[in-house]
C-alpha cells in the first residue's frame, strides 16, 4: 500500500505535507534495517497499519493551533509523527522509555525536517508539564495508563472537547472500560474502509477520568 491511501482520506494536505508523508516509507525502511522498530510484515503495510491508524485520531479530534500533545510510548513515532505532519502548528512531545526507539524517532524527525516535535527518552511518570491531549497506541490497559498520566492534562481547554486522552485500541473494550463512565468509543471502520480497521477504535476519555 502506497502513500496514496493517506491522500485518499486526507485530500486537503499541502504539497509540503504530501512530501513529508511520502518520505515516511523510505525513512522507516532505511532505519528499520538498522534498528527494528516496526515488524517486517508491517513495514510493507506502513501507510495503513501505522500512518493511517495514527491519523484515525484526527478523524475524531483535530487539534487547534498552539495546542500541546503528549504521545506516550511512541515506539517508532506513532501516532505522534503522522499527527505532527498533519498539524504543523501544534507542538508534540514524543516519549518512550526505550532509547533505541527514540533514536529512530529523532532521525525520522530530522529527515522530515519537522519543527514541531520534541522527544524524550523517559518514563511518562517523570515528564514535567501539562498537555491538552495525551495520545497513545495501546501501551497499557486503561487503568494503568490513566495512573501513568495523572496530573499531565491541562484543565483549561481550547477545543470543543474537554482535554483528555485519545487512545488507539482494538478488540472488545467492555471490561477494560467498565469503570470509565465518560469514555466514548469511536470505530475507525466508520472512517476507513480497509479490513485492518474492522476492530480498531479510538477511545476518548475526558479529563475527569471517572464519571
Amino acid at each position: 500500500m502506497t502513500v496514496e491511501i493517506v491522500f485518499k482520506y486526507f485530500p486537503n494536505l499541502s504539497e509540503h505535507q504530501r512530501n513529508q508523508f511520502s518520505l515516511l516509507s523510505e525513512l522507516y525502511k532505511d532505519w528499520n534495517q538498522k534498528i527494528n522498530v516496526v515488524s517486517r510484515k508491517d513495514i510493507e503495510e506502513l501507510y495503513v497499519r501505522h500512518v493511517l491508524h495514527s491519523l484515525g485520531i484526527a478523524k475524531i479530534q483535530m487539534f487547534e493551533k498552539g495546542a500541546s500533545i503528549l504521545d506516550v510510548g511512541t515506539g517508532g513515532g506513532f501516532p505522534g509523527i503522522p499527527l505532527a505532519i498533519l498539524h504543523p502548528d501544534v507542538q508534540f512531545t514524543l516519549v518512550d522509555s526505550i532509547g533505541k526507539k527514540i533514536k529512530v524517532v529523532d532521525e525520522v524527525i530530522k529527515g522530515l525536517q519537522l519543527q514541531n516535535v520534541s522527544t524524550m527518552n523517559s518514563r511518562v511518570e517523570e515528564i514535567k508539564g501539562q498537555f491538552d491531549f495525551i495520545v497513545s497506541r495501546a501501551v497499557a490497559a486503561m487503568p494503568t495508563f490513566t495512573h501513568w498520566v495523572k496530573g499531565r492534562i491541562k484543565k483549561e481547554s481550547v477545543h470543543h472537547r474537554r482535554n483528555g486522552i485519545l487512545y488507539l485500541k482494538g478488540g472488545n473494550l467492555t471490561e477494560e472500560l467498565k469503570n470509565y463512565k465518560t469514555a466514548e468509543i469511536f470505530a475507525l471502520s466508520e472512517y476507513f474502509n480497509e479490513d485492518f480497521f474492522e476492530t480498531k477504535k479510538v477511545v476518548y476519555l475526558p479529563l475527569k477520568f471517572k464519571g
